[in-house]
């Protein structure tokens, strides 16, 4: 397990660049489960490496975003409300753990706070990667849509961004309990996977 935990992180850090950046924050702002967490702290801890520019990862990371938004957004405008519920329904929908409920959330949220929730929606977890849903189905301006998601995406990668670039000034500290930390995480995915299996579970029940 040792082993085959730093050969796929090793793999995993060896091919964090630009273009798999602006890919995998496509994959997180559209509507399958890849949080940014994994993508912008490992690509910022490259940058502060000196690897990678920072400047470039939260452009890329950005752009990324906006793509994936723009995906989500063509969705709702061309699809429609009704059409989309009932896709929230299907089988597939709930393995990548989308569900009626969750649509609905992103859709109270948005008709709440109106074209500012494309906004600040982008720095709420469990609204930031659908709240593009219900701005296609209400036909939201695109100029403004892609704007407000462009900045919203820029504030959070920027946050994630410089927490990990701050956090590799500590890094000796890091090395230090590297395998404390590294196990620690390991068990927190395990107890994820675990959760969601069981939460599949009973939603089937």
């Amino acid at each position: 397990m040792h082993e085959l935990f730093n050969s796929i992180s090793g793999w995993y850090m060896e091919h964090i660049n630009y273009g798999t950046i602006t890919m995998l924050m496509a994959i997180e702002s559209s509507f399958f489960p890849l949080p940014s967490e994994v993508v912008i702290p490992p690509a910022a801890w490259k940058s502060a490496a000196g690897e990678l520019s920072i400047v470039l990862v939260v452009l890329c990371g950005t752009c990324g975003a906006l793509l994936g938004s723009l995906f989500n957004y063509a969705l709702g405008y061309f699809l429609g409300r009704k059409l989309i519920y009932s896709l929230a329904n299907t089988k597939f929908a709930k393995l990548i753990m989308i569900r009626p409920e969750s649509i609905e959330h992103a859709e109270k949220y948005f008709l709440r706070h109106g074209r500012s929730s494309t906004l600040i929606g982008r720095l709420v977890p469990g609204i930031r990667h659908l709240i593009s849903i219900p701005a296609g189905m209400a036909k939201m301006k695109l100029r403004d849509f892609m704007l407000f998601t462009f900045i919203g995406a820029g504030l959070w990668n920027i946050i994630l961004a410089s927490l990990s670039y701050a956090l590799y000034s500590q890094k000796y500290l890091l090395d230090k309990y590297f395998n404390e930390l590294k196990y620690i995480l390991l068990g927190a995915g395990v107890i994820f996977i675990i959760y969601l299996v069981i939460r599949f579970i009973r939603k089937k029940e």
